[in-house]
């Protein structure tokens, strides 16, 4: 029905079916069976091969991190795409990396130092640079080692650094081709500041929270020629250089043109007139602080304002008078008293709660700061990777996800590039001492001589890391594997970097690549949280480390919780307890294949011929085939929970709490039925746990390969849908189903033990169950009538009537109270269900989905009422 050959080189078939033991342990099991997938080389990839090609790139994690969830839950959805490409016959290419991570890394390395009372400029910018090299030995990159404890199939001799020779030769070219191509260019603008790791960070770098603070409102001027103004900065109006209103507010009219004091400075400043000022706000006249505040700089710029920094690059007020050595907060609290004293102050709010950035790496509150940096003209890098995705050559998924992503590239600013570190791909640019600015490309030599010096700031990590989907394959060289892997053929990463990242591998790789975009699919997955829906931190108390859980439950408990929970561009929750029933559901895929090799399941051999089947083998083989198309066009559209909850109850569900119980009559009676159903059961389990391969490779391969006796399921072939298809075995196994299940009910009400056997009596005449009387009467534990056998319950179910003698362990009085409630309940539902239906105001109103939800609950009703009359019919009678 399927076929379950192996390509050419993966081993022969074992003589005899492997041993398991009875218990499996995940803990003596994935070490080693990783260790093997990497020796044999299952993981690597082949420029030269004539393969269709599949790659993924890692989103590089940073030098500095270990695995979190977030990477356990965006590894597992990798893994489990190119596994399944593996397995299709792609030659597939999963990229592995890590990022420099800039600002993180010197931070580290930066603290380490301070425990030795050294600073890194104690040691100077080379001696620094070797000192972070040598923690990178050392310490960085931990992270690898823990993703091969989740089983990530990386092509590891392709692993690559953002700072390696070869990475860092492309950062140069790029930087020389955008700069000749006057796309990156050198202006002194306000830019995001972070007063403690002394550097500039782009807008996605900032954080934005609510924090207390004041607003002051202070007045500026002398009587009629006054003006207020309120700020939640006060210190910054040292560095006021106009007062600004809009050109219709009659109420400054008068004042535009003029100069007025401004207070504690001695200073005289002007009243502009700009239509940026909205009148409706507070006072309608706002402070214009061109050198520290990104709006006041535009305003600035138009009227050609002074711009005065009056704070130094650790927030220390500079500017001359009282307060100057102070930091901005200690001045702010003198300059408000101070104007207190003065009689400046007209109004204060404290607590005042406002958005406040702040530096996402350290978490100080950053500083809007006039400096000369590097940016990225990027109108025209933005515009191609807005193209890409509207005339369909990227597809983003979930769409919905695309407004978010045109959103930001249709309003992108200029990106500033410069970052004021040491550790980084440093700015290959050079300044004469005649005013000489000399950009240097890769292959060319620097100028020397008396007063040149290079630019001694680093590039941000996002422009090395945007390079990635090429630089990773040798770019700018034409190389075989960027012939071969070039573009990607999916990205899968957060919707949380989608501005960080995304963008940039998107304005780069169509920039570089002649309008080649970097990917063609960009699948975008939300965030991993807390059972109850919580963000993940160590501040919450909830943060959870993967790797505690990999050590109790087992990575593929881990990586199968994970999937689960994966719809497309949605938040995760998980929680422990799902964990441990993920380990369950491991435990019992190992369970039911024991049970299948102890009693001669085989792949061997072409199944027999579907009529020599029995309708539980063409259910299951039906069954099967269905769940190979489903899950084949799960994955196409990247929904791996939908996916994962398919396999996993096509195998605890239908084969192993029914085919494998259907099976266990056959198995004891022999003969050619037996020889069947264990073909049957060999291919059912051998498509099965080639199917949860990708997202459970462990004990699926540990399985597998006792099942098949073959090499490994990591090159075996993917399962393909044969068409098989047989209704009727459908309907008459959903029949033995459902005469078992209302029988299992009916004695669990009674309160009788699932071991419990029972004498009955089974009438199967005129309907399709004759043959499967000895499986229905060994799963629901229902023994010969005998001798003395007195009908104390008859139930009638499918066209069958199930005798029960219950003698001794009913109560026929409470079972008659209880089904006579039942029977009400019924009848109440029948009856709103009936005057809903007959409301004909009310059919002219409700949408289609309420009337068809009524309809249903009433044909429910009508069930209920028949089952349950049948049922207080077959009661003895008192």
């Amino acid at each position: 029905m399927t076929d379950n050959s192996q390509r050419p080189g993966t081993g022969a078939h074992s003589s005899a079916p492997a041993h398991l033991p009875t218990q499996y342990a995940p803990a003596d099991a994935e070490g080693p069976l990783y260790e093997r997938w990497v020796e044999r080389g299952y993981f690597e990839a082949d420029a030269k091969s004539a393969k269709e090609p599949y790659t993924i790139v890692i989103p590089p994690p940073n030098v500095t991190g270990s695995l979190h969830l977030g990477h356990a839950f965006e590894h597992t959805l990798i893994d489990a795409l190119t596994r399944r490409k593996r397995m299709q016959g792609h030659e597939t290419l999963w990229q592995p990396g890590m990022d420099h991570a800039g600002i993180a890394t010197q931070n580290v390395v930066e603290r380490e130092l301070a425990k030795e009372g050294k600073s890194r400029h104690d040691l100077g910018r080379e001696a620094f640079t070797e000192r972070v090299w040598k923690w990178k030995a050392e310490s960085g990159g931990q992270i690898s080692g823990q993703m091969k404890r989740l089983g990530d199939g990386v092509a590891w001799s392709r692993e690559r650094f953002t700072m390696d020779e070869g990475l860092s030769r492309a950062v140069q070219t790029i930087f020389k081709r955008l700069y000749d191509d006057e796309l990156i260019y050198r202006a002194e603008r306000i830019i995001n500041w972070c007063p403690r790791c002394l550097t500039a960070i782009s807008d996605i770098e900032v954080e934005y929270q609510d924090d207390e603070g004041e607003l002051v409102s202070i007045r500026y001027g002398e009587g009629e020629n006054s003006i207020v103004v309120a700020t939640t900065r006060a210190e910054t109006m040292l560095g006021d250089t106009a007062v600004a209103v809009h050109p219709e507010d009659d109420r400054y009219r008068h004042l535009v043109g003029t100069e007025i004091e401004l207070p504690l400075t001695g200073r005289r400043i002007p009243v502009v007139a700009d239509e940026h000022v909205d009148p409706e706000f507070g006072t309608g006249a706002v402070k214009v602080t061109p050198a520290h505040d990104p709006n006041d700089f535009e305003i600035g710029r138009r009227h050609d304002l002074p711009s005065l920094t009056v704070m130094d690059e650790h927030a220390v007020i500079t500017a001359h008078g009282p307060f100057q050595g102070l930091d901005r907060l200690e001045a702010r609290s003198a300059i408000v008293a101070a104007l207190r004293a003065e009689g400046r102050i007209t109004a204060e709010k404290r607590p005042y709660t406002h958005s406040v950035g702040h530096c996402s790496r350290c978490k100080t509150t950053i500083e809007p700061r006039l400096s000369m940096q590097w940016w990225v003209k990027v109108g025209p890098l933005a515009k191609a990777a807005g193209d890409a995705v509207r005339d369909g050559r990227v597809t983003i998924h979930p769409k919905e996800m695309e407004s978010r992503y045109f959103g930001w590239v249709d309003n992108l600013h200029d990106w500033c590039i410069s970052r004021q570190l040491w550790w980084g791909h440093r700015i290959p640019v050079w300044y004469g001492p005649n005013g000489e600015t000399v950009c240097v490309g890769p292959d060319e030599q620097p100028p020397t001589g008396e007063g040149w010096r290079q630019d001694a700031d680093v590039l941000d990590t996002w422009f090395s890391s945007g390079l990635w989907p090429f630089s990773t394959l040798g770019w700018p060289e034409r190389t075989d594997s960027l012939a071969k892997f070039y573009p990607n053929s999916v990205l899968v990463t957060g919707y949380d970097i989608l501005f960080f990242w995304v963008a940039r591998m998107m304005m780069f790789g169509l920039y570089a690549m002649d309008g080649t975009p970097p990917f063609h699919t960009i699948a975008l997955h939300g965030m991993v949280r807390d059972q109850f829906g919580k963000k993940m931190s160590k501040s919450f108390g909830n943060a959870v480390n993967p790797l505690d859980w990999m050590d109790k439950y087992g990575s593929d408990a881990v990586r199968f919780t994970l999937a689960r929970g994966a719809n497309p561009g949605v938040d995760v929750p998980i929680g422990e307890d799902w964990v441990q029933a993920s380990r369950n559901f491991a435990n019992k895929i190992w369970n039911a294949t024991r049970f299948a090799l102890m009693n001669g399941a085989t792949v061997e051999g072409g199944l027999p011929a579907a009529d020599g089947l029995s309708p539980a083998d063409r259910w299951i083989l039906s069954r099967l085939n269905a769940v190979v198309a489903e899950v084949d066009a799960y994955y196409d559209d990247y929904q791996f929970a939908k996916l994962s909850d398919t396999l996993f109850h096509f195998a605890w569900d239908e084969v192993f709490d029914w085919y494998v119980e259907l099976t266990k009559t056959v198995f004891q009676a022999g003969g050619p039925a037996a020889e069947a159903s264990r073909r049957v059961l060999g291919e059912v389990l051998d498509v099965t746990l080639r199917l949860l391969h990708p997202v459970i490779p462990f004990v699926t391969e540990t399985l597998w390969t006792a099942l098949t006796g073959r090499e490994s399921v990591v090159i075996a072939d993917w399962p393909g849908d044969s068409g098989f298809r047989d209704a009727a075995a459908e309907r008459e196994i959903a029949t033995v189903q459902q005469v078992v299940t209302e029988v299992r009910r009916f004695r669990a009400d009674q309160g009788l033990q699932p071991g419990q056997k029972v004498p009955a009596r089974l009438d199967l005449a005129g309907t399709d169950l004759a043959g499967h009387e000895p499986a229905i009467r060994q799963l629901l534990r229902l023994q010969p009538e005998g001798e003395g056998f007195t009908p104390t319950a008859t139930l009638p179910v499918a066209g069958a009537t199930v005798a029960l003698d219950l003698s001794g362990t009913i109560d026929v009085a409470a079972e008659h109270k209880r089904l006579t409630k039942d029977l009400a309940a019924a009848e109440k539902e029948k009856a709103q269900a009936t005057a809903k239906l007959g409301n004909g105001a009310f059919l002219a109103k409700a949408p289609d989905h309420v009337v068809d939800k009524i309809r249903t609950r009433l044909s429910t009703a009508e069930a209920d009422i028949e089952r349950i009359t049948a049922q207080l019919a077959g009661l003895p009678q008192g």
